[in-house]
């Protein structure tokens, strides 16, 4: 018997109504001339809107209140990639087992990796007082993994978005060369877009303190602060919370910096960093590296970011 997370049991009219307006809502998509797309994380979704404008219907497979890292597609997700003509990648772990399984679901569909021709970074760690790698020399080859983990929070960081604009617009006039043009018109229109922000943030930036550092939950913000001049000193360090020696040395080091600000974000908020922001005499400031209005965002996050940077 098919339960619901609740303990609840699934109807079997409940299934077949979920199965008939699915193919529905897809059939009147296609009826309309949209392309169904996935990506990976809601900033994606943005990119993607950007550049396919009316002509795309976008769905997005790790986003959420989950971590996306480890994410798991949900079985009406599932049913999204069995009609997509494209997947976006961005270089998520998830996507080394789940990209396999897409392309066995529909085989048709065209994977694009929208992370192709971005130089990636070490995800940073904090340890011994000091930043473990230095998060503004780039590994060459993004798909190399003999550093350790790679950061693939790659849309945070404008000049980075415009390569994966490039790729997201190469794969649209793929799958639809017909209105090849208008893609390539809307990519240069965002193009632009894209600049304009780049020039904001740096304006926003230079105003601050020069390589100035900010404590962040995880280290999300390497190609943000990487790109700006800045320094992200993560609280997690490979995806665990510090022992008590390196909280000491976290502590010690936000102490001597004048450090007040811890920034978390929605998908994880561990009650130790709040003692950790207390052990400081500062606070936690919500920031979201996932949220899908992606420019406003970054306009918002980097206010904070100068604000707190010591």
């Amino acid at each position: 018997m098919l339960r619901t997370r609740r303990g609840g049991r699934w109807h079997k009219g409940h299934l077949v109504f979920c199965l008939f307006l699915f193919i529905f809502q897809s059939a009147s998509l296609l009826a309309e001339g949209q392309m169904i797309v996935a990506v990976s994380v809601p900033p994606q979704k943005y990119f993607v809107e950007k550049i396919g404008g009316q002509r795309v219907s976008v769905t997005v497979i790790g986003g959420g209140s989950g971590c996306p890292e480890s994410y798991e597609p949900r079985p009406r997700q599932m049913a999204v990639i069995s009609h997509a003509r494209i997947y976006f990648a961005i270089g998520f772990p998830f996507e080394e087992v789940w990209l396999p399984k897409f392309s066995a679901s529909n085989p048709g569909m065209i994977i694009c990796h929208t992370d192709e021709g971005v130089e990636k970074i070490p995800l940073a760690g904090f340890a011994s007082g000091g930043n473990k790698v230095d998060a503004r020399k780039p590994i060459s080859g993004a798909g190399s993994h003999a550093h350790g983990m790679l950061d693939p929070h790659i849309w945070l960081s404008p000049p980075l978005v415009r390569i994966q604009a490039q790729n997201i617009t190469k794969a649209l006039q793929k799958a639809d060369p017909a209105n090849a043009d208008y893609y390539q018109k809307n990519f240069e229109k965002f193009g632009a877009e894209i600049a304009a922000l780049d020039m904001e943030l740096r304006k926003i930036f230079r105003d601050g303190k020069p390589g100035g550092s900010f404590l962040v939950i995880h280290p999300s913000w390497g190609y943000l602060a990487a790109e700006y001049g800045l320094k992200q000193v993560p609280f997690e360090s490979e995806d665990r919370e510090p022992s008590p020696r390196e909280m000491m040395n976290l502590v010690i080091f936000a102490r001597e910096k004048g450090l007040k600000v811890i920034f978390v974000q929605p998908q994880m908020s561990p009650k130790t960093v709040d003692a950790f922001a207390k052990e400081i005499g500062g606070k936690t400031v919500l920031i979201d590296p996932l949220a899908e209005n992606w420019a406003d965002n970054l306009k918002a996050v980097a206010i904070r970011i100068k604000g707190a940077a010591r």
